[in-house]
């Protein structure tokens, strides 16, 4: 079973940056589709990007897409979420996922594997 460790959230003004990382142990992370979700209070976890095994095709909700970057290095085992441009609506915990399953932006009931999750505060 993959253990997962986010990590790198914190408190942004809007319009700022920051950089989530996601550690993974006990598996590699490269037999899994990787992704972020997000959850804010009082709302369901919801899609945010996924980048398949090798990394070579990525997704992203429209709502982030052109603002967040998604990559992984599978020899560091580490997935990671680049964050621009950040908004008062992106304040959420956002946790890291693994998907044993087929690559594609696919809902969160379709992940195997979680993180605990960081939070993420945007300040307007």
């Amino acid at each position: 079973q993959i253990h997962l460790v986010e990590s790198g959230g914190g408190l942004v003004q809007a319009g700022g940056s920051l950089r989530l990382s996601c550690v993974a142990s006990r598996r590699t992370i490269g037999s899994y589709v990787m992704g972020w979700f997000r959850q804010a209070p009082g709302k369901e976890r919801e899609f945010v990007a996924a980048i398949t095994r090798d990394g070579g095709s990525t997704w992203y909700a429209d709502s982030v897409k052109g603002r967040f970057t998604i990559s992984r290095d599978n020899a560091k085992n580490t997935v990671y979420l680049q964050m621009s441009s950040l908004k008062p609506e992106d304040t959420a915990v956002y946790y890291c996922g693994a998907d044993r399953g087929v690559a594609g932006p696919r809902p969160a009931s379709k992940y195997d594997y979680w993180g605990q999750g960081t939070q993420v505060t945007v300040a307007s």
